[in-house]
């Protein structure tokens, strides 16, 4: 645990960030929001509607597994976003979300299925050029807890338009304590372009990366 507040402090104090859609876990009021985040160990798809400006409710599918395919774990939940503080300063933004979720999960390490709260806190720092964010969750179930912590670096080319698409490069460091106690190091591209992004990139070990994001 402390390695993981560690890591996520030295992110975040040498850090600066981008453009709210690329950290905002939602979007404006009234607006829909489809996320997907693909990996061999890690598969997530969900959609939230932005009821205020800082209230969000959606659903959520993930799974777990370890890098041998053994260990597997499928989570679903109702999720709730709530964008606790934002911080509007000269050329930059600062923002607090809190991320929780409630459901069930099951898996081949346990039998049945299990009740699941998945409280989870976000911080991100941004500009229209430099980009940062550390995330924790914990996904919590009778005999069978989980968390993920995460801390992310960007970068872009150049600053472009709202109407221009904006390329990334994206740094992140993520440890699934379900897969491994270890940390995964992945580098992306990212490219962002008014209402959405695609990033894709693969870890030290070889495994591809495939997220997005669509705003509408």
């Amino acid at each position: 645990m402390k390695q993981g507040i560690a890591l996520a402090s030295f992110f975040l104090l040498f850090a600066v960030s981008i453009q709210n859609s690329l950290a905002a876990p939602m979007g404006f009021k009234n607006s829909w929001m489809l996320m997907g985040d693909f990996s061999k160990t890690y598969q997530e798809l969900g959609l939230n509607y932005a009821t205020t400006a800082n209230d969000a409710f959606g659903i959520s599918a993930s799974a777990m597994q370890t890098d041998n395919s053994v260990s597997k774990q499928q989570n679903l939940e109702a999720v709730y976003t709530r964008k606790v503080a934002r911080w509007n300063l000269p050329e930059a933004q600062a923002n607090i979300w809190f991320i929780g979720g409630l459901g069930s999960t099951t898996g081949n390490t346990f039998g049945g299925s299990k009740a699941m709260a998945s409280p989870g806190i976000q911080v991100d720092y941004e500009t229209t050029r430099f980009y940062s964010m550390a995330s924790a969750r914990v996904y919590a179930a009778q005999g069978a807890t989980s968390n993920i912590t995460t801390a992310r670096l960007g970068a872009s080319f150049y600053e472009a338009d709202y109407d221009e698409p904006q390329p990334w490069v994206v740094i992140e460091a993520r440890r699934m304590t379900f897969v491994s106690k270890q940390y995964e190091f992945t580098p992306m591209v990212r490219v962002i372009h008014k209402r959405y992004f695609v990033e894709a990139g693969a870890n030290l070990s070889g495994q591809l990366r495939f997220n997005f994001m669509y705003n509408y």
